[in-house]
């Protein structure tokens, strides 16, 4: 054996452990800047889909005072509506007159005192809520019965 030999051996094993750490910094850069783009992407779909809300609530106060035709068409962009949400993952919270207050939820806007409702209760919706994926986009803003 010549005594260079080790040498090379010593420094091959060193190129190889830097190569294997430079491709780990790689993968691990890789990894890192597709979570940073994933949540980038997931960040502005939150934010166009609560402003496509804001269209939904126009619809839901119209619909309060129309009558007839009007009311079976707003009825039917209104599923429609929720159909695109869904389609992106937008689910309507169900909150319904009668329904446990949930603060994790329902946001109460106003409590009002009644004998019709059992306490903390949801007496009525005044702005629907949506969960994406599992989590609350928007909580439902609901009025909650008070006992007398």
């Amino acid at each position: 054996e010549h005594a260079g030999d080790n040498g090379h051996a010593a420094q091959l094993a060193e190129l190889d452990d830097r190569y294997k750490r430079a491709l780990a910094d790689l993968d691990n850069y890789r990894k890192r800047a597709a979570r940073d783009a994933d949540r980038r992407v997931e960040e502005r779909t939150e934010t166009l889909l609560r402003e496509f809300l804001e269209a939904v609530d126009s619809v839901e106060r119209a619909l309060k005072h129309a009558k007839g035709d009007a009311e079976e068409g707003l009825r039917a962009v209104l599923e429609q509506m929720d159909t695109i949400l869904g389609r992106r993952g937008a689910n309507r919270i169900k909150a319904l007159p009668g329904d446990r207050f949930n603060p994790e939820l329902h946001n109460a806007v106003g409590t009002v005192t009644t004998d019709e409702y059992p306490d903390h209760t949801i007496v009525e919706i005044t702005r629907s809520g949506y969960m994406l994926g599992g989590r609350v986009l928007r909580p439902a803003e609901v009025i909650v019965a008070r006992r007398p």
